[in-house]
């Protein structure tokens, strides 16, 4: 009982804690399984956090935005859709390992360096193939032009 409490604990700071913690980070290099690509920059994983207990927590690329799947313009889906595909491949091998963990601004997930099985930086591969902009923090810049969903 004891271990199902605290393996309860260890999960709930690793998810959910990191928020209230603002500027707090994880330094180490935590082994994660991707469960799904949610979109072109995040990741659903379990990840392996002490002692083989695991996580289940989404995972911001950091220093990327992606185009978003809930797109204000149809140029913006097609990216998002573009992005998402691009990433779902970088991940046939679902192995990754998150360094640099931090809480993310908007809470409910984390931000974190990702590499895939190769050691490869996922963020900057999707940077090379220009699917995504770097991305530091602050205000985010449009993905759409004068079009819209709605007028299209």
């Amino acid at each position: 009982m004891f271990l199902l409490r605290f393996a309860l604990s260890v999960s709930v700071l690793f998810s959910t804690a990191f928020p209230a913690a603002a500027g707090s980070e994880l330094p180490g290099l935590y082994r994660a399984v991707v469960e799904r690509v949610v979109d072109g920059d995040t990741l659903a994983v379990r990840a392996t956090i002490w002692l083989d207990q695991e996580v289940r927590v989404l995972v911001r690329l950091r220093g990327i935005d992606a185009p978003e799947l809930r797109a204000r313009c149809l140029a913006e889906k097609l990216q998002a859709l573009a992005a998402t595909d691009a990433l779902a491949a970088l991940v046939t091998d679902p192995a990754v390992t998150l360094s640099e963990v931090e809480g993310d601004k908007y809470g409910g997930r984390v931000v974190a360096d990702v590499r895939d099985a190769k050691g490869r930086d996922l963020g900057a591969l999707l940077l090379q193939e220009g699917l995504v902009r770097a991305y530091a923090g602050g205000h985010r810049d449009s993905w759409c032009g004068q079009l819209s969903l709605k007028g299209e």
